[in-house]
């Protein structure tokens, strides 16, 4: 029978600093993506101008650049969190 070990108080730390980038990232991300959206229907009741379609433009490359990151990251720290709880992993 294979037994963890519970984590040491520096793999705690380095995780809850993960946790609060990971909460950063997904809020900017996902509020990027928002603003995105928000800008096209602008746009598109307006006629596409050209500073709507910028917004979503910036908008979307912002929530490709951060998102992808940030949900992997917070999979990762929940797989940590499940496992030390004894819960196993998803394979």
């Amino acid at each position: 029978m294979n037994t963890l070990k519970p984590p040491t108080p520096e793999v705690l730390e380095r995780r809850a600093r993960i946790a609060k980038l990971v909460a950063f990232g997904k809020r900017t991300g996902y509020g990027a993506l928002l603003t995105s959206i928000v800008a096209f229907v602008i746009s598109a009741v307006h006629g596409f101008t050209g500073w709507t379609v910028t917004i979503a433009t910036i908008g979307l490359i912002i929530a490709c650049l951060v998102l992808p990151g940030a949900i992997v990251f917070g999979y990762g720290i929940k797989a940590a969190e499940r496992e030390e709880r004894g819960g196993g992993s998803f394979h």
